[in-house]
This record gives C-alpha cells, sequence and structure tokens, in this order.
C-alpha cells in the first residue's frame, strides 16, 4: 500500500514516449530502451544514436545548415529608431545574402536581392517560400531557428491600407493637408510607412509600389526621388507594371537618378507589353520625340492609339492631332480628329481637358455639323442628363446645338413653342 504521504504523480497519457528522438542520420529511436541521445553541441536541435552517426551526419549536410544557439538569438533592436534601424539591418542582411550568391533553405535555389525576405532573426528566404509555408499550415516560426514570423505580409499590406485609407479621405475632404498633418495624424502615416516596409522587406511587391509612391509623392514622409526609385525597382523586377512605368518616368524626367530616355523607354516597353496604358502613352510620346529610339511617328501612333483604345485622354488627343494634321502616316481624317477630341474633352479630371475643347472649338468652324454629331455620341454615352428636363440623354435623342451644348430636341422645341 503507498505512503500517504508520496506526492501523487501527474496522470501521462498511453502513447509514444515523449522523451523519445529520432536519430538525425539513421532515424534510429533515441531516448528510450537505454539507447543514449547525443544532441549536436553547436545547434543544440538534432539528435543521434552514436559518435558514428553525429559524425557522418556532419560530413553529409549538417554541417552546412548547423546554427548556433548564440546565432540563431533574435537580434535586440537599439532603444532609439529601434523599427527603422531593425528594417535598415534586415534590408542589408537580403542584400548581401543575394550578392553572395546563398541559398534558400527552403528551396535550396540562389537568393536574389528582390525576391529575398529577411525575418526578424536575420534569416534569409524567398518570400513566396515563407508564404508558401504558411499556406500549408506550416509553424509559423523560422525553419532554422524556430523564432516567431511576423504576420504575414498581404496582412501588413491590408492594416497599413486602411490605415492610410483614413488619412487620403480626410485629405480629400479638405479636412486634412499632406504638407501639414497633425501629430496624430503623422503618427498614423508612420506606422502607415511601418507596415508597409515590413511587408516589403517580405518581397510584398504592392507594399513595395506603395512605399514608393508614399516616397515619390511626400505623403507622410519627406519626398524623395531617390528612395522612390529605390522601391519602384524592386517592384518593377518583380514584373508590377505601375512601377516599371513610375521608375520609366524617374529616368525619363531625371527624378531621383540622372536622366536616362533609353533606360526609360526599356521599363516604360515592359509595362507597355503588359498592357499598362500610361507606359503605352509615354511609349508614344518617347517615339513622337524621339528620345531614347530613333524618331518615329507611326510607332508613336500605334502606342498612342493602344492608350486611347483604354480610354486615357491624353492619347486620345494625342492621337486626335495626329488624324488632324495627316502625321505618323495617317491621313487627314477631320471626323475621327473630332470623335477623338470629344471623348476627352469630356474627362474634366485629365491633363488634356481644356486643350481638347479648345480643338473642338477650332473645329467648329471647319466642320460644324461632323463636330455636333461627333460631340453628341460621347456625351450621351456618359449619361449626361439634358439641362433643361433633367433626364438622361441617349443618342437617338440628343440634339447638339452650334455652341455645343446638348439637350433633347423635343425640350429644345418646347422652348421655342414657349416664346423662350
Amino acid at each position: 500500500m503507498p505512503s500517504q504521504n508520496a506526492e501523487a504523480s501527474p496522470k501521462k497519457k498511453k502513447g509514444a514516449d515523449p522523451d523519445a528522438q529520432t536519430c538525425a542520420h539513421c532515424l534510429a529511436v533515441v531516448g528510450h530502451a537505454g539507447v543514449a541521445i547525443l544532441k549536436c553541441a553547436r545547434c543544440g536541435l538534432v539528435a543521434y544514436c552514436s559518435k558514428d552517426c553525429q559524425r557522418a551526419h556532419w560530413k553529409a549536410n549538417h554541417k552546412q545548415f548547423c546554427i548556433a544557439k548564440a546565432d540563431r538569438a533574435p537580434p535586440q533592436a537599439a532603444p532609439d529608431n529601434a523599427e527603422a534601424a531593425s528594417d535598415e539591418r534586415r534590408r542589408a542582411v537580403a542584400a548581401k545574402a543575394a550578392a553572395a550568391g546563398e541559398e534558400c533553405a527552403i528551396c535550396l535555389e540562389p537568393l536574389t536581392e528582390a525576391s529575398a525576405s529577411t525575418l526578424p532573426c536575420a534569416h534569409v528566404f524567398h518570400a513566396a517560400c515563407v508564404e508558401e509555408l504558411r499556406k500549408f499550415g506550416g509553424t509559423q516560426a523560422c525553419p532554422l531557428c524556430r523564432a516567431v514570423l511576423p504576420p504575414g505580409p498581404e496582412k501588413l499590406y491590408e492594416d497599413a491600407l486602411q490605415r492610410y485609407m483614413v488619412i487620403l479621405m480626410r485629405v480629400q475632404r479638405g479636412e486634412a493637408s499632406w504638407g501639414a498633418l497633425t501629430t496624430t495624424e503623422q503618427q498614423e502615416m508612420n506606422e502607415v510607412m511601418r507596415l508597409w516596409t515590413e511587408a516589403a522587406d517580405q518581397g510584398h511587391v504592392q507594399s513595395q509600389w506603395a512605399l514608393g509612391y508614399m516616397f515619390s509623392e511626400g505623403r507622410g514622409v519627406k519626398q524623395d526621388y531617390a528612395e522612390a526609385n529605390k522601391w519602384y525597382r524592386k517592384a518593377a523586377e518583380q514584373g508590377l507594371a505601375d512601377a516599371q512605368t513610375n521608375l520609366g518616368s524617374s529616368y525619363f524626367q531625371g527624378h531621383g537618378v540622372k536622366q536616362d530616355y533609353a533606360e526609360a523607354v526599356k521599363w516604360y516597353r515592359k509595362a507597355a507589353a503588359q498592357g499598362d496604358a500610361s507606359a503605352q502613352l509615354n511609349l508614344g510620346i518617347a517615339y513622337a520625340q524621339g528620345h531614347g529610339v530613333k524618331q518615329d511617328y507611326a510607332e508613336a501612333v500605334k502606342w498612342y492609339r493602344k492608350a486611347a483604345e483604354q480610354g486615357i485622354a491624353e492619347a486620345q488627343f494625342m492621337l486626335a492631332q495626329c488624324y488632324e494634321h495627316g502625321d505618323g502616316g495617317l491621313s487627314k481624317n477631320i471626323s475621327k480628329a473630332i470623335n477623338l477630341y470629344s471623348k476627352a474633352s469630356v474627362q474634366s479630371d485629365s491633363q488634356c481637358f481644356e486643350h481638347a475643347k479648345a480643338a473642338l472649338d477650332r473645329l467648329r468652324a471647319v466642320a460644324p455639323e461632323a463636330c455636333a454629331e461627333k460631340i453628341k455620341a460621347p456625351l450621351a454615352a456618359e449619361g449626361n442628363e439634358c439641362a433643361i428636363c433633367l433626364d438622361p440623354l441617349a443618342l437617338a435623342s440628343a440634339a447638339t446645338l452650334p455652341c455645343g451644348h446638348v439637350f433633347h430636341p423635343a425640350c429644345v422645341e418646347g422652348l421655342r413653342s414657349c416664346g423662350v
């Protein structure tokens, strides 16, 4: 009969011996039935059943991946500017690993700076490999040192975007200004930049583009074209068309880099091949001006047309000019020019809005009837209302007056019949 003074032992579930482990070399079960456990003295993560197995495994591949315990400890952030310093350190580690030709320890493929992701523990992997681990329910820890992984880049990006949109809406409503944010608003933008930077360091392409845009426009940060181009380049090298277009524009305008038309055209061409309308317009301008390529008006017209078909007002205006003057191998066609000018003239937020309206005024004297018909179509298609009855305009029922304004014919006749 057991002594009443004996301490009660916790019950253990039946099953495998909790102290048992598998020899990393021969896969024998160690840690029970009198079989000793030999741990790697350097990393302490793998076990062996004998010295022979330990030596064989070290020579086979463990030497390459063995990380000392001290090296696995996540770096301690400095008290001042800790987050910024940590971000810079991770980027420097990724760049160094890529330059040294190191391999991702998950897929064993070479690392590149654009695709490398540095975890807080300073180990570098492909961003896609870390995401695959998360996707398939892998443990949320570094595969080498077991340090806890940071939140996934998609979540970081979405959290930052939600915060950014609050500030953006305040600016658009006139309640705030990017040049004079309140202390609270600036703190919020600092958090936005921190989250996007953390996601960008994990290779998240949209976050890289967003950082480039923030620095380029000076939103929440001091305007810095060089820093903007750094992030645009990372996203452009991953194939993001928006980033390729913006990087091309930096080279075209000499913002943050030495002006280089040929380099600009290279990036415009990559984005245009993906169907980016802004890049197609810019490529057309480059051909028309002979910047970075041999001047070729026919090639310019080709790219203007591609962008115009996607509704870019500036491209519609440029193509209209070619039809009006017979440039780029096109025959003069006032009717087509009027059609394109009228499409551009209804996009009031475009840079060429006033120029398109002026062109239409000029052509009314040349072909008033054609001008009236071509103006009527886009105005009706835009769903504009008749200014008399306030009902929507339809192409079949729209009448364009010589001044260019469009009404329902019945409404105009009604005014006449009333003696107005």
